[in-house]
């Protein structure tokens, strides 16, 4: 028996005869948090639109709870939204706008009341219910609109960019709170991103979205371990894309010949790209036992906090590495060193650049 809470079938959408989702494909199961992540303009949000009910789709299916809800209003979708501006009423209470989705329902005063402070207990604001959304901090703000998403229960949570307004600390705060809520109520979770690091600490699953199409869907460790194209290489986490030119006898030429594939069957007839990720990339000042050792300059030094990131010149090539501290000892620009990778941590994936 399906568990799914959201089935979209051939899901698409034009504005002015300019496709926005094309064919949109898409199984939500329920209690998961899924992230549809992709770059501004790829067809996130007008998806999330869709299936909120404030746009109407021109061809395919929404089903929610197993029931179309295609052509219904959103006021008739048992589901709720988490705006990216939060949409506070500003003359009413902390409480009182939690209260609001109750007493819309039909709930009796202290029925609405009790049922709010329910949900400020979930999002751990507690104590707050007397201000008024302008004396709320941005984060505390975020978290009253999530309460009062929730207080009605439903059986899907939408929610498009809430976090982008605040700060890199504050947001890392909210995600950690958000995933715990989750957890908690056991509905599933439509988070709408931009931030792919975002997606990968929170989402259970991640819809990669570009021109209006699912460029990818799995968990963000398998996505990047394993991308399908070289969109997704290039979009989920940092990578060394590396041209391929296919030979006449079927192998495989890479950074001028310097790496080698012999001719398989199993290579994609399309262009290929080689992905490298610079963790992969060892960079030593002689050559490591067991891998193929690339005579490199170093060319350029970034420090990132944790780590840093190094640029490799291999003739017209460029590699970055990723180096822990313990490896930069002694490393300089100008540096003639090795970059040791494993032939078995290339990935060839299809798709233009």
């Amino acid at each position: 028996m399906s568990t799914s809470i959201l089935t979209l079938s051939g899901l698409s959408k034009s504005f002015c005869g300019q496709p926005a989702l094309t064919d949109i494909e898409l199984d939500v199961e329920q209690g998961e948090f899924i992230a549809l992540l992709g770059p501004s303009g790829c067809g996130k949000t007008t998806l999330l639109r869709c299936i909120a009910g404030f746009l109407t789709p021109d061809a395919g299916t929404i089903h929610l709870a197993g029931k179309d809800v295609t052509r219904l209003p959103p006021y008739r979708r048992p589901l709720n939204t988490v705006f990216q501006n939060y949409a506070l009423f500003p003359h009413l209470t902390v409480v009182e706008n939690v209260a609001y989705g109750p007493r819309r329902q039909g709930a009796g005063k202290a029925e609405a009341a009790r049922r709010a402070t329910e949900a400020l207990d979930l999002v751990g604001l507690t104590g707050f219910d007397d201000r008024l959304p302008a004396q709320l901090s941005g984060g505390q703000q975020q978290r009253v609109a999530l309460a009062r998403a929730i207080v009605n229960r439903p059986q899907l949570l939408l929610l498009d960019e809430p976090l982008s307004a605040l700060d890199l600390k504050l947001r890392k705060k909210v995600q950690t709170e958000l995933k715990r809520i989750q957890h908690r109520l056991g509905i599933a979770f439509l988070f709408v991103t931009h931030d792919q690091e975002e997606a990968m600490v929170l989402a259970d699953r991640i819809v990669l979205m570009r021109g209006g199409r699912i460029e990818q869907i799995g968990r963000g460790q398998d996505i990047y371990a394993r991308p399908a194209t070289r969109f997704a290489a290039d979009f989920i986490g940092d990578a060394n894309l590396i041209p391929v030119e296919r030979r006449g006898d079927g192998s495989l030429s890479l950074l001028g010949g310097t790496i080698t594939l012999p001719a398989s069957s199993e290579y994609p007839q399309a262009a290929l790209t080689a992905v490298l990720r610079p963790e992969d990339v060892v960079v030593m000042t002689e050559p490591a036992p067991g891998r193929l050792a690339l005579p490199v300059v170093v060319s350029d030094i970034a420090h990132v906090g944790s780590h840093a990131m190094a640029s490799l010149a291999l003739g017209g090539s460029t590699l970055t590495a990723r180096l822990a501290p313990s490896a930069l000892a002694g490393l300089t620009t100008g540096q003639l060193v090795f970059a040791n990778i494993c032939v078995a941590d290339l990935r060839l994936v299809t798709g233009d650049a």
